[in-house]
């Protein structure tokens, strides 16, 4: 896996006003969006592509935001699962977070709100990228070095 200092963000949403939304959002910066209506397709995505950072849709067709969260704890880092609905509300917020998803938006989006979600999931993924990195290179040093022989 590699890592760009760009913030790539997949969202899955069915609605094309939330994926127009977001895009309009993302347009004053230089992060990359990613926008797929179905799970499946969200699902396929995550396999193929490093990305930090997924907006999912509270409901999708044949799917959910769950199905999305497990496939991306799959993920050797797994990237950082925010759930936007129009209901929200402390019992999604509770749930999403307890099941190891990031945070959850309010629909519509509100564009400074999504900016600050998602460039603190960013960071947070980065930073857990960096420490298995290291992790990782350690680990080869010290195979490397020959290691404790029998």
């Amino acid at each position: 896996m590699r890592i760009a200092e760009e913030v790539r963000v997949l969202a899955i949403c069915s609605s094309d006003a939330d994926c127009v939304a977001l895009a309009n959002i993302f347009s004053h910066s230089k992060w990359r969006l990613d926008c797929v209506r179905t799970c499946e397709s969200g699902i396929q995505f995550l396999r193929e592509n490093d990305v930090p950072v997924v907006i999912c849709s509270c409901d999708l067709p044949a799917g959910s935001w769950k199905t999305i969260l497990a496939e991306a704890s799959s993920q050797p880092v797994p990237p950082r699962v925010i759930v936007a609905s129009p209901e929200g509300g402390d019992e999604l917020w509770s749930e999403v977070l307890a099941m190891g998803g990031y945070d959850v938006l309010a629909e519509p989006f509100y564009g400074p709100e999504v900016v600050r979600v998602v460039s603190l999931a960013w960071r947070q993924w980065k930073h857990e990228w960096e420490q298995t990195r290291r992790t990782q290179r350690a680990a080869d040093r010290h195979g490397a070095a020959g290691g404790p022989r029998d």
